[in-house]
């Protein structure tokens, strides 16, 4: 397979701790140009706009945006206008009608869209899947709880409207849920925890079920002190699968599994470069759509104002 030339919009943490470092390890792709207003990104050419590297940059097959959600829309829509396949960060959109919107634009153009729901890379979510095949379940829950100012220190854009606060990292759970059930969830219940000095929650609780009237639950939680939460437990009829870490680490009746090691960023860019071979997208709505349901059908309580 030849190389494909890669476009990267927004240069900030997560591009720089992970995407960056991905694309360089992957002899697949060959980062060619960055759209960044902050520091530039060494060893490529920088633009200060998504339409100066379209313009005036070397050319790129696609392009990744690790840009805020909000306003990524409009950006997106211009790379899939210009013919680029694109990857984008999680979570996808400021609204679930953008992203629906992405998703036809990207099928009527006729190129690869990748939603990056990153965590479903983790090294536990597919020998996971693998297990619980045949079983039935009987519930599961999640708890995702995390301190804010480690992770994302000094972002004002996820407290405000369409930033979707703690969901930014209670999405990492829902796209592993979602790709371990068989059936679709639905929120039944939602409590959001808003602090008085902004939009977004900082706390939520979820009760979800699927059409068979699974039990789900989450707890969610980003003023959480250390050790961080990331953990989704399911009870079946043949045991208790366990995911720590993220998906980094796997139990089974709280016995250890032997995994690979963690690559999702990696696994991922391999997985993108994979999609624009087969002509193909991948691009759930699932995830996304679960945090606006518990948007819509949730129950909000003012709480103590949170500062950085």
């Amino acid at each position: 397979m030849e190389h494909l030339s890669l476009g990267l919009v927004g240069y900030g943490k997560i591009a720089q701790d992970q995407h960056v470092p991905a694309i360089l390890g992957n002899p697949a792709w060959r980062l060619q140009a960055v759209a960044t207003l902050g520091q530039p990104c060494p060893g490529v050419a920088n633009f200060r706009s998504l339409d100066a590297l379209l313009a005036d940059g070397p050319a790129v097959a696609a392009v990744a945006f690790c840009t805020p959600p909000q306003g990524r829309y409009a950006q997106v829509r211009e790379a899939l206008l210009a013919g680029k396949h694109v990857l984008v960060e999680k979570p996808p959109c400021a609204s679930l009608g953008e992203a629906m919107a992405l998703v036809d634009l990207a099928r009527a153009q006729g190129v690869s869209c990748l939603f990056a729901w990153h965590s479903r890379f983790a090294p536990a979510v597919q020998p996971a899947r693998q297990w619980l095949e045949g079983r039935v379940l009987r519930s599961v829950a999640i708890t995702w709880k995390e301190d804010v100012r480690k992770w994302h220190p000094s972002q004002a854009w996820i407290w405000q409207a369409g930033g979707q606060g703690v969901f930014d990292p209670g999405i990492n759970a829902l796209s592993i849920v979602t790709a371990l059930l068989p059936e679709p969830l639905f929120v039944t219940a939602a409590q959001l925890d808003v602090p008085a000095n902004h939009q977004a929650p900082i706390a939520a609780r979820l009760q979800m079920a699927d059409a068979r009237g699974l039990p789900v639950t989450a707890e969610f939680d980003w003023d959480h002190p250390e050790p961080d939460i990331w953990r989704i437990v399911i009870e079946t009829d043949a045991g208790v699968l366990r995911l720590e870490q993220g998906g980094a680490a796997l139990f089974i009746d709280d016995q250890p599994q032997a995994l690979p090691p963690e690559a999702e960023y990696p696994s991922l860019y391999a997985h993108f470069a994979q999609l624009i071979q087969r002509q193909a997208s991948d691009a759930d709505l699932q995830p996304l759509r679960l945090v606006a349901d518990a948007f819509m059908a949730g129950s909000r309580t003012l709480v103590d104002e949170f500062h950085d």
